[in-house]
């Protein structure tokens, strides 16, 4: 794989980065570790600017290159995740309860390799924006950064980014032309009725019953309203109700993921979910509370800057490494903020076998850091080319 000489180089250093960001993790836009040491690489590194503080914790920073010329954005993100690590690895988390089971201390020291080749050799025209976010995982960081103004602050024209894939094969790259990953939305439901004594629910209003109505009811939106060919995912993941074998609670709740591509299909989702909600609640005498909130809209790469990208990733990976057509996923990602302030493009990067993203045996592969960080710079040299 032809990684840039003067990364590959840099793939011990690069490992030390990653692996002191994973036993410091940090959640959402509470970085202050994360960022300092992000800070303070940029300094050592050379670059032109750095801006800190943007959305709380993230910073934007600038290389120029040889000349003047456009401005490209690539993007990091920088938050964990609230699990405990299981990995039993050296470098394992320092902070219980929290660790990187999503790769984003990968996904920070890729773009700090690729920022440092480039503030030492500069074979671009124009400016190149790094963009190190908070809170994709929860608080949508990137959204923040994105109102705040960095795209025009920094007059970003067009912008990329990376997400590490395990069990894809090393080095492949994915992508896709158009939507890559769907819209997300949440919906929390409180359900409330009469407790009492588990053996006279006569004289009781069981909020359990009328829980597991409404969660076998919902599974019917996918099944029976949504027309087949549509992508749709409604999924109940937490249940909560209940303190003991003999006792009927006086409430409960329930929360579900909603995953989506198309506005109708979204509108769809969240008008047949209230209905069989307020419909069931009618029906056993309950009393309901729906908080559905719209979260990240779908991940959509411009057609032309994927297959831009697509092209940049063969000459790293080699032709018969990488798709640009891998088809779309029901995961969700913030970056889709950023592309709908500016064309670009987002990418996997194929990790190789192991355990899965958001599992507590997750660790970053540090092999790979060098193939992201060669692919970042070939972008900014490709579509910024020195005349």
């Amino acid at each position: 794989m032809p990684v840039i000489n003067r990364i590959a180089a840099l793939a011990p250093e690069m490992t030390e980065w990653r692996r002191y960001l994973h036993q410091h993790p940090e959640l959402e836009f509470d970085l202050p570790v994360t960022s300092g040491f992000v800070a303070d690489r940029l300094r050592e590194f050379g670059v032109d600017e750095i801006h800190e503080g943007i959305a709380t914790s993230g910073i934007v920073a600038l290389i120029k290159g040889r000349a003047p010329g456009p401005v490209i954005g690539l993007r990091a993100d920088m938050d964990a995740l609230p699990i405990d690590e299981v990995t039993g690895a050296e470098h394992a988390s320092l902070n219980p309860g929290k660790m990187h089971a999503c790769g984003h201390d990968g996904h920070t020291t890729m773009l700090l390799g690729a920022a440092k080749y480039l503030a030492e050799t500069r074979n671009f025209a124009g400016t190149v924006a790094l963009l190190f976010q908070p809170a994709e995982e929860d608080g949508g960081g990137g959204e923040v950064m994105v109102k705040e103004g960095v795209m025009d602050r920094f007059g970003i024209e067009q912008v990329y980014g990376i997400h590490n894939a395990p069990n894809v094969p090393f080095g492949h790259f994915h992508t896709t032309q158009g939507p890559l990953m769907a819209a997300v939305d949440t919906a929390w439901v409180t359900v409330r009725g009469k407790g009492g004594h588990g053996a006279t629910p006569h004289e009781c209003v069981d909020p359990i019953v009328a829980i597991t109505g409404m969660v076998g009811a919902l599974q019917t939106i996918v099944s029976r309203n949504a027309f087949a060919m549509d992508e749709l995912v409604i999924s109940v993941t937490q249940i909560h109700v209940g303190t003991a074998n003999n006792i009927i609670p006086e409430e409960g709740w329930f929360c579900a993921t909603i995953r989506s591509f198309h506005p109708e299909v979204r509108d769809l989702a969240e008008r047949r979910f209230r209905e069989i909600v307020e419909g069931h609640a009618a029906a056993y005498g309950v009393a309901v509370e729906i908080d559905y909130d719209r979260g990240y809209p779908p991940t959509v790469n411009d057609a032309a800057k994927a297959r831009f990208a697509a092209e940049v990733a063969r000459e790293i990976a080699g032709a018969d490494a990488v798709l640009d057509d891998a088809g779309r996923e029901m995961g969700a990602e913030d970056f889709s903020y950023m592309l709908e302030a500016r064309p670009g493009a987002y990418l996997f990067l194929g990790t190789g076998p192991g355990p899965g993203l958001h599992h507590p045996a997750y660790d970053f592969n540090d092999e790979i850091a060098p193939v992201g960080a060669s692919f970042f710079v070939r972008l900014v040299e490709r579509a910024l080319p020195v005349a």
